[in-house]
């Protein structure tokens, strides 16, 4: 029996320690190798032959080239990430809007047809918040002086019968 078998006691907690932190320390370079090498693919100001060189550094010569990276290009790549996520949170938000603006036209003719069924406003007045509401422009853009008033009124009203 010339091979040795490595039994629990031969392997000691200290030295699992050092293999977990190893572990996780390899895990964390791979995850920053992959961020700079998309950040080198997302920043606009680098041409085709400055990404090119910058791969190459960071794929040849991978801890050189990742440290000489951080430090010469680091202070922007947050900045990049920063813009990137503030222009997909708009883009979001411009979706939000045009997904939802479509039911808002339906219940804002519905709450119109309602303060015209109560009496709170005058057939001239909802025909031009109908109007402004199928324009696209809303009813509380322009229905003039007494929509607002009269739903202000409607909201107390409506607040005092619940």
């Amino acid at each position: 029996m010339t091979a040795q078998t490595y039994l629990a006691y031969d392997y000691p907690l200290l030295s699992a320690f050092w293999t977990m932190l190893w572990f996780f320390l390899w895990i964390m370079w791979f995850i920053l190798l992959f961020r700079i090498i998309g950040d080198i693919f997302r920043d606009d100001a680098l041409g085709g032959w400055g990404k090119a060189g910058w791969l190459l550094c960071v794929i040849i010569v991978p801890f050189l080239g990742v440290l000489v990276y951080l430090i010469a290009r680091g202070k922007s790549m947050g900045h990049r990430e920063l813009e990137s996520a503030k222009a997909q949170q708009s883009a979001f938000d411009t979706y939000i809007r045009e997904t939802a603006g479509g039911a808002s036209s339906a219940d804002e003719l519905a709450k119109l047809s309602e303060i015209r069924a109560r009496g709170d406003i005058t057939d001239e007045e909802f025909r031009r918040a109908k109007e402004l509401v199928l324009s696209g422009h809303g009813a509380s853009a322009g229905t003039g002086s007494a929509t607002p008033t009269s739903t202000s009124s409607t909201s107390s009203t409506s607040a005092s019968g619940r």
